[in-house]
């Protein structure tokens, strides 16, 4: 079973749309949100979608610090492997499916997902074309959905709880601990963060 983990602070405005489109991937898979003490109600949003829900789901509460809170949230989880995905990604419906049949590989230890960037201007463009050039030299982020099996994740002690590039830090050493792949179909990243904080 894949445990995605979706990291959360003051998400209250897109989360339902985040799990809504999760119900529609197929696989067999459970859903963590992993909040960081969000004072939007992010997490009252996300409690009120489990009854319904066709899969598990359940909120991690921490304090805000994104690596801790996935951290926490591996720490509950039941998979055998984790995604990381940020709440401002579409993951499409056969993700879950892709990276099942890419682990069959006993070789493969984790990677991430190709990835397409909202819009159409020059900026998202370059943005596409840099990330393909960067992937085959191991250098990938969390908005590319992330994911490892548990036993690597726990061998390396999970994310540093550093201030930022939490994730950049533990590619680097995903890379360097065995074979990744980059996977296809590729996820859709929303352009909200870039064009309000650059």
């Amino acid at each position: 079973m894949v445990s995605i983990v979706i990291p959360t602070y003051n998400e209250a405005t897109s989360i339902l749309d985040v799990l809504d489109r999760l119900q529609q991937v197929h696989g067999d898979f459970e859903v963590l949100v992993a909040d960081g003490s969000s004072t939007d109600g992010t997490h009252e949003q996300v409690e009120s979608m489990i009854p319904g829900f066709p899969r598990s789901l359940k909120v991690v509460q921490s304090p805000r610090n994104r690596a801790l809170q996935l951290n926490d949230a591996a720490n509950v989880a039941r998979g055998n492997t984790f995604l990381f995905l940020h709440a401002d990604v579409t993951f499409p419906a056969n993700g879950v499916e892709a990276l099942e049949e890419a682990l069959k590989a006993p070789s493969l230890i984790g990677g991430n997902f190709q990835i397409v960037f909202e819009g159409d201007s020059p900026v998202e463009k370059f943005f596409n074309w840099a990330y393909r050039v960067r992937r085959p030299f191991g250098i990938y982020y969390g908005d590319s959905g992330i994911f490892v099996r548990r036993a690597v994740f726990e061998r390396m002690k999970g994310f540093k709880l550093i201030p930022i590039m939490d994730d950049y830090e533990f590619v680097r050493r995903l890379e360097r601990a065995g074979q990744t792949v980059c996977l296809e179909p590729a996820l859709k990243v929303s352009d909200r963060r870039w064009r309000v904080q650059g």
